[in-house]
This record gives structure tokens, C-alpha cells and sequence, in this order.
């Protein structure tokens, strides 16, 4: 039993890290792992032990699942109404040097606000009204991965991982805020100092125009529901901490304020102008096979979970990297492999918190080398292949272009968390 759930994971895995070479979704993939191995688990177990533990598991990854979710149908009723569109409209400079600051500095703010994957793909799209050069373009765009995943390590809605960590009470929204960002931005600074050396002159810019006919909202509207809509996302931590409920009851609870607003201001609209600004449109358009990818991975890690797999693995890997900063590093280092999600979930199941309580070293360094340790390889982040879909960019090109640099900066963070601990208590 242990051996052929390992087998149908490790399966999995492969098939899910080849995704773009093999041709198969690899949500489909996750959740054929996620079901089988629970199949193979439930003929050599307890059958009444088997739904106890499986409702428990569910539980708390519906709670991620619904998180996700609200936040993504947010996001697309702004973009909905036009919202993000704000940014390409204040963007004049041609230089590449400071074309590259803003931008990046826009990816990390942005993605701590929204989500790594959704800034990615905002960006992207932005770069593409800015930058008509491909090979210029490119290299933004690689940039702005290592910018989205370095800003959403130290939000608890920034990055998925530090979402799950935030949301399974191993770290608390303040604690991570502060104890990481600073390490962040110098994983995102030390490679952009490097690129700026490199990089010079005008970038051939593609004309903004914006035809008053093609905006589904008026200006008043547009500003309205941007502002509300990132409030909301903004406001998810301060209502856990208000009124103690899981994160997925504030982001679900700002979606129905924000469905109402839509309700009463757009109801003078006729039927068809209401329905593509509308939240009913905004659910249409969420990336579902990204849902039920997390929730197969999840599935699946559960599943290792109890079967006791992850025990036996956490006791092998405790005698094998005693130092919980090397083996923090190794985790990341993985991450650009393998995706972040399900080494988080395996860390969470195999470290429970009464060996490493909310807000412990542990909890914070994983969050930040899971999260910035994906920037190193396209393949080791959603927002890398997110990138890699929309601009044809190949594992090849990234490799030889982006990667150290992103290596550089995770090092470098991972340092300064270190020192920032050791020395400030931090």
C-alpha cells in the first residue's frame, strides 16, 4: 500500500512538473492523484477511520479552496470594469532602467495586495501595450516574476503557500508581514541592481488608446469598483482578526458586499450591458482547473498524511538535515522543480504545531524559500507559468536569462532573514 501510493504520487508529480511537454492539464492529472490515492488508501484502512480523517481533511482544504475562489472573482470583476487599466494609463516614461524599476516595483506591491499569479498576468498584459520589442518585453516579463513572487511571501494573500500557512494557523498576518519583507525585497532588489547594469536605452513603446467605446464602465464606476474591490482583499486580514473567523468568511463576505454594490449601482443597465460587469460574470471567467488543481494536490498530500507517510518522511528528513535553515533552503530549492503548493501542504502535515508553534523561525523561513525558490526555473511557480503560457516563453531562454538572477536573490534573502533573526529577533 505505502509503495504504490508513493508511486501513483511521485506519478503525479512528474506528470505535473512536464505539463507543457507532455500536453496533459495538470489539473486532471491532480485530481486522478488526489482520488486514487485515497482508492489504494482505503482498501488497507479503517473504513469508519477513513471517512473520519477524509471530512477532516476536506474541511480545511474547502476553507483554501472557497479563499481562492472569492479572491480570483474579486480580481476579475475589477478587470471586469476596466480597473487595472488605471496603471497603463500612467506609464509614460520610455527608459528601459526606469520602465523596469516601476514596473517591478508595481509586480511586488501588487502581488502582496492581490496574488503572485494574478499580478503576473495583469503585468503581462500591461507589458504588452508598453513594450512592442519581444526580446524586451521578455526579459520585464522575467523580471516580474521574481518581482510577484517576491511580493507575495510576505502578504497572507499574496501567495498561495503563505495563504495556506496563514490560513492552518502557522503564521499570523502581522508576524509575517513584518518578519519577512524586508528579506523579500532584497531577493527582488539584488537581481534588478544587477539587470539595471546590463540594460540601457528607449524601449519601442506601442501607442495607448483608449476608445470610450470599448469601456464597460463609466469612470466613476471603474475608480468605485477598484477601489472597494482591492479594499476588500486588503481588509481579509483585519476582519480574521476582528471577528477570530477562518480568512475564506472575510474574502466570502467582501465578495457579497462588493455583489451588492454591483447590484445597486448598475441597475438603471439593461440586461446584457449588466451581465458582462457583473460578479455572475466574474465567476464564469475564474481560472476553475486552477481550483481543482489545489484541490487535488491538496487530495493527494492529505492522503500521505494519513497514511502516515509524511511522518516517516519528516523523520528521515530531521536525520538527514538536522539544520532547519539548511533544510528550509532544500525545500525552496525544490520548489523550482516541483510546485510550492504540495511541498507546503507535506511540510504542514509532517511538522505539527505543537513542534513548531504559530509564528515559529520554521514556519517563516518556509514561507519565504518556498515562495521565492519557485522564481528560479518558469516551471517552479504558477506565476512562471502563468508567463510561460501568455508570451511563449521557453524553459530554455528563462534558464539562461533569468535564473541566477533569481538564484542570486534567493541566497541573498535567505541571508538577511538570518541575520534579521539572529540579530533583531525577528
Amino acid at each position: 500500500m505505502v509503495t504504490l501510493i508513493i508511486l501513483l504520487f511521485l506519478l503525479g508529480y512528474f506528470l505535473i512538473a512536464f505539463e507543457h511537454y507532455i500536453n496533459i492539464n495538470k489539473a486532471a492529472v491532480a485530481l486522478l492523484t488526489g482520488v486514487l490515492c485515497w482508492v489504494v488508501y482505503a482498501f488497507s484502512a479503517d473504513k469508519e477511520v477513513i471517512q473520519v480523517q477524509l471530512g477532516t481533511h476536506f474541511g480545511e482544504i474547502s476553507g483554501i479552496l472557497f479563499f481562492l475562489l472569492g479572491a480570483m472573482a474579486i480580481v476579475e470583476f475589477i478587470d471586469a470594469h476596466d480597473g487595472f487599466d488605471f496603471f497603463a494609463e500612467q506609464i509614460t516614461t520610455s527608459n528601459k532602467r526606469s520602465l523596469l524599476w516601476i514596473i517591478c516595483s508595481l509586480s511586488f506591491l501588487l502581488s502582496a495586495i492581490l496574488d503572485n499569479l494574478t499580478t503576473t498576468i495583469v503585468m503581462v498584459t500591461l507589458l504588452r501595450k508598453l513594450v512592442a520589442e519581444k526580446e524586451d518585453r521578455m526579459l520585464f516579463i522575467g523580471m516580474v516574476i521574481i518581482a510577484s513572487n517576491a511580493g507575495g511571501v510576505w502578504s497572507p494573500i499574496g501567495d498561495v503557500t503563505t495563504t495556506m500557512l496563514w490560513i492552518g494557523g502557522q503564521v499570523s498576518a502581522k508576524n509575517i508581514m513584518v518578519t519577512l519583507l524586508l528579506p523579500s525585497l532584497v531577493s527582488m532588489l539584488l537581481p534588478l541592481l544587477v539587470i539595471s547594469l546590463k540594460i540601457n536605452g528607449e524601449v519601442q513603446r506601442r501607442p495607448i488608446s483608449i476608445d470610450s467605446t470599448n469601456i464597460k464602465a463609466k469612470p466613476f464606476q471603474r475608480m468605485l469598483f477598484f477601489v472597494f474591490g482591492v479594499g476588500v482583499l486588503i481588509s481579509v486580514p483585519v476582519f480574521k482578526s476582528i471577528t477570530h473567523l477562518p480568512p475564506f468568511m472575510g474574502m466570502l463576505f467582501g465578495l457579497g458586499v462588493l455583489w451588492l454594490l454591483s447590484e445597486i449601482v448598475d441597475r438603471s443597465k439593461d440586461e446584457v450591458e449588466k451581465d458582462v460587469s457583473s460578479v455572475l460574470y466574474a465567476l464564469r471567467k475564474v481560472d476553475m482547473p486552477s481550483i481543482l488543481f489545489f484541490l487535488g494536490i491538496l487530495l493527494a498530500v492529505a492522503a500521505l498524511q494519513s497514511s502516515g507517510l509524511l511522518v516517516m518522511l519528516s523523520t528521515k528528513l530531521n536525520t538527514c538535515i538536522p539544520d532547519l535553515n539548511s533544510r528550509s533552503i532544500a525545500i525552496g530549492l525544490i520548489s523550482a522543480i516541483i510546485d510550492n503548493v504540495p511541498l507546503v501542504a507535506a511540510a504542514i502535515g509532517m511538522y505539527p504545531l505543537d513542534l513548531f508553534p504559530m509564528d515559529h523561525y520554521f514556519w517563516e523561513f518556509l514561507a519565504y524559500c518556498t515562495g521565492t525558490g519557485g522564481s528560479i526555473l518558469i516551471i517552479g511557480s504558477a506565476a512562471g507559468v502563468a508567463a510561460m503560457g501568455m508570451e511563449k516563453i521557453s524553459f530554455s531562454w528563462y534558464l539562461k536569462k533569468i535564473s541566477f538572477l533569481a538564484l542570486i536573490g534567493y541566497f541573498a534573502g535567505a541571508i538577511v532573514y538570518i541575520l534579521q533573526h539572529y540579530f533583531l529577533g525577528n
